[in-house]
């Protein structure tokens, strides 16, 4: 990549270009040649793929010039008019694919899979970004901020500036969203709001700045979410999947493709409150256990509660990575890591214990292709692979992966 010197781009400068693809991150491929003869490649919000537009410069570094759509010249059939009256360059920065049709939407997202796995795992898949749901009032966890003069509201994009709403389009209705945007809040501070399967209603709040924690100040202490014919315990620290259907779709496919049998012993990596373990135990029956291991002391006190009277489920508190060194046996790995995947070292110590199958849940194509490729070296291959739009009107994707060891035994 030239330097921003070389190129002579700067912030605010206007041009006119032809968007090319998708990229990873919910930005769109343009390319720029300059007076000396410089080329550079600049990563654009809100355009489509096939559009010429204008674009603004907003940031330049040595890695990376960045721009926004501030007119569009010669428009794509998917474009529409986005739902959210904050959904636009200089608003919100949570939505960046409401200009987008929703097909077209899983479309780009199927497409960087695609290319993800060609570039970093060397492979060519192809996966259809499934639909689950509305693509509004679907997120049941929201983090909004405050102003310094109390307005509810959502930051702008790479920024700290916070864009007051009325409401969010995404966010289920009983969120509330609506109403407490007409409230005057604590200036300057995050405020995290869950809506639970059982209809309760937690909020909590912290400083907008620094590492202080959040702190309950309206609902119940701990939220109850219903999978199945199983209620989880899930405290204001715990992680829960945001989308009001994600647990019901990822345990069905997770199941689909484990194929558990009764006595099987089951790792279950970063395994939070215990989604993956509750929806599997039966499985496994009471011949079989289960061995569920997170990082979060928030997690796993709510995944002891969960699983108080289940004594063929073990819940270890710590790294993932230095934990399942001590590990030496797991018939089946479930693992759904944070957004960075769970890494080389992870990798092998998994395929050490010789599973028949991983089942990896992964919010992050990138993550995925990256250990894709470390575990083709380990000896397990890629059998199937799921895509989940999950996050409608955004660009984060949720996938489902299944390997099997090539090994013959």
């Amino acid at each position: 990549m030239e330097s921003k010197a070389q190129i002579g781009l700067h912030v605010g400068q206007r041009l006119t270009v032809d968007i090319e693809k998708i990229a990873h991150g919910g930005h769109f491929i343009a390319r720029h040649e300059s007076e000396n003869g410089k080329k550079a490649v600049i990563f654009v919000r809100h355009a489509i793929p096939g559009e010429k537009v204008e674009i603004e410069i907003t940031s330049t570094s040595s890695n990376f010039i960045r721009a926004d759509v501030v007119n569009v010249i010669s428009p794509s059939p998917d474009r529409v008019q986005a739902p959210c009256a904050y959904s636009h360059r200089d608003g919100c920065g949570g939505c960046d694919f409401q200009h987008i049709s929703i097909a077209r939407q899983r479309a780009l997202k199927s497409e960087v899979i695609k290319e993800q796995f060609e570039r970093i795992a060397k492979m060519d898949i192809s996966v259809e970004v499934e639909e689950v749901g509305e693509p509004l009032h679907w997120r049941t966890r929201v983090t909004a901020t405050t102003d310094s003069n109390g307005a509810l509201g959502f930051y702008s994009s790479r920024s700290h500036r916070v864009i007051p709403v009325k409401d969010c389009l995404i966010a289920l209705p009983e969120i509330g969203i609506a109403a407490m945007s007409k409230q005057k809040l604590s200036p300057d501070v995050r405020i995290e709001i869950a809506y639970s399967s059982e209809g309760e209603r937690m909020v909590a709040e912290a400083p907008k700045s620094g590492d202080g924690k959040f702190r309950q100040n309206t609902g119940p202490a701990v939220l109850h979410e219903r999978v199945g014919e199983e209620l989880l315990q899930v405290s204001q620290r715990s992680f829960w999947q945001g989308h009001k259907r994600a647990p019901e779709v990822l345990t069905e496919v997770v199941r689909n493709f484990a194929q558990l049998q009764e006595g099987e012993v089951v790792l279950d990596l970063y395994g939070g409150v215990g989604l993956f373990t509750s929806a599997c135990l039966k499985d496994v029956g009471t011949s079989g256990s289960i061995h569920l291991i997170e990082g979060s002391k928030d997690a796993t006190a709510d995944a002891k509660n969960n699983f108080a009277s289940q004594s063929n489920v073990e819940i270890s508190t710590g790294d993932v990575a230095k934990i399942i060194t001590r590990i030496n046996r797991a018939d089946v790995v479930i693992l759904d890591p944070p957004r960075e995947g769970a890494g080389k070292e992870v990798v092998q110590e998994i395929t050490r214990l010789s599973p028949r199958s991983i089942v990896y849940v992964a919010c992050d194509p990138a993550a995925l292709a990256r250990d894709t490729a470390y575990l083709k070296e380990n000896s397990y291959n890629l059998e199937k692979i799921r895509a989940f739009d999950l996050f409608p009107m955004t660009h984060h994707i949720e996938s489902i992966a299944l390997f099997s060891s090539s090994k013959v035994s």
